[in-house]
C-alpha cells in the first residue's frame, strides 16, 4: 500500500511541478504533512542534500524519499514515477512539435504558467527560510532566531557578492562548517 501511495505521490508530483526541482518542494511539503513520512527538519536536510550532489534537485529527492521508506526498490519506483509525466510529455511533445510550436493557446498556456512556477518556488523558498533560521520552525520571534545560521547566511552572501567562489568550494566550506558547529 506505502508503495502505491509513493508511486501516486511522486507521479503527481512529476506530472504539476512544472519548473524544476524547487518547485517539488511544495508537494513535499503537502507529503510531509499528508502522510507523515518524512519531518520538515528531513526535509530541509534532503534539499540540502540533493542540491549538493549530482543530478536533478527532485529527482534525488524522490530517490531519497523512496529509499528512506521502502529500501532501494522504493528509491527506484520513486524516481521513476517522477520522471514518468516527463517523458510522456515529451514523446507527446515531439510528436506534435510544430502544431504545439505555433499555437497561441500553448503560447499562451506556457506565459501563464510562469507566474505560477515562481509562485511555488518563492512559497518553497520562504519555508525553507523559515525552517532554517528559527528554531521553532514557524514560531517567527526574535528570540527563536538561530544566529548562527543567520551569521553564516550573511557572511557566506557577502562574499559570495564579492568574491562569486566556486559552488564546490562554498558547499564543502558549508558541510566543514555544519559538521563543526552542529548547524
Amino acid at each position: 500500500m506505502l508503495l502505491l501511495q509513493l508511486i501516486i505521490e511522486f507521479f503527481k508530483t512529476g506530472l504539476f511541478a512544472i519548473g524544476g526541482g524547487l518547485a517539488t518542494i511544495p508537494f513535499l511539503y503537502e507529503m510531509s504533512y499528508k502522510y507523515g513520512w518524512f519531518s520538515i527538519e528531513t526535509l530541509t536536510t534532503m534539499i540540502a542534500i540533493s542540491e549538493s550532489t549530482p543530478g536533478a534537485m527532485g529527482v534525488n529527492m524522490a530517490t531519497y524519499v523512496g529509499t528512506h521508506l521502502v529500501g532501494i526498490v522504493g528509491g527506484i519506483i520513486t524516481t521513476l514515477s517522477l520522471v514518468a509525466p516527463s517523458i510522456i510529455v515529451i514523446c507527446i511533445i515531439a510528436k506534435m512539435l510544430t502544431k504545439f510550436k505555433e499555437s497561441k493557446i500553448v503560447q499562451g498556456l506556457f506565459y501563464g504558467l510562469r507566474p505560477a512556477v515562481v509562485a511555488l518556488i518563492v512559497v518553497a523558498c520562504s519555508s525553507i527560510f523559515i525552517t532554517t533560521f528559527f528554531k521553532d520552525g514557524f514560531t517567527l520571534s526574535f528570540a527563536g532566531i538561530e544566529w548562527i545560521h543567520v551569521g553564516v547566511f550573511v557572511v557566506l552572501y557577502a562574499l559570495y557578492q564579492w568574491k562569486k567562489p566556486h559552488p564546490i568550494l562554498v558547499i564543502v566550506a558549508t558541510g566543514i562548517l555544519g559538521v563543526l558547529f552542529q548547524l
